[in-house]
């Protein structure tokens, strides 16, 4: 039954999370955290941050683990975890393949139209709407702490986030390289 519910999940997910795999994480964390509880908040953070480590699309790699976690916490074996993570990979892929085989050729004899740059127009808010809701739900207690809980922990979490952003955005520093050097200030300071 879970593959079940993995699959109509993610297939709903891929089907309407535009913006990309980022614009999809907010839509991810509302079904596998808080709609059907087959994550925490803490273990959808873990999935992000390897997600954003290993090579392909983020949102692709967090259907993969989402999917391996679910059924691994539903009580299942590895194998059968595995199974989980195909299913939900499969699924959140499908809807973009079935509607890109749909679309291409009606994209090209219509993407002049007044219509078609409408909808796109229409879009382009709701993607940065979806991108900023993904970074805005991972500002949790699991990441950044309280300064009530942890003062320390809070504002060196508080000090990387603005370093790491002005480092890449400002200073134009490769992310991968202010992924490192947050890394190794996180390891030094907080632990």
């Amino acid at each position: 039954m879970v593959y079940l519910h993995l699959f109509l999940t993610f297939f709903e997910i891929g089907l309407f999370g535009f913006g990309g795999g980022y614009g999809m994480l907010s839509l991810i964390q509302t079904e596998t955290v808080f709609h059907h509880h087959w994550l925490t908040s803490a273990e959808f953070t873990n999935i992000v941050a390897i997600s954003q480590m290993t090579p392909g699309p983020i949102g692709i790699n967090s259907a993969t683990y989402c999917g391996y976690t679910a059924v691994h916490n539903a009580g299942y074996n590895g194998i059968m975890a595995v199974l989980g993570s195909a299913t939900a990979t499969f699924a959140l892929v499908l809807p973009s393949f079935i509607l890109m085989i749909l679309i291409s050729k009606m994209f090209m004899k219509y993407m002049d139209t007044p219509l078609v740059q409408s909808i796109f127009s229409g879009l382009r808010p709701a993607v940065v709407g979806l991108l900023a809701a993904a970074a805005l739900l991972l500002m949790t207690p699991e990441n950044f702490s309280t300064p009530a809980e942890h003062p320390w922990q809070f504002w060196i979490s508080i000090a990387l986030f603005i370093s790491t952003f002005v480092g890449t955005k400002v200073l134009q520093i490769n992310p991968i390289r202010m992924i490192c050097y947050a890394a190794v200030a996180g390891l030094v300071l907080l632990y």
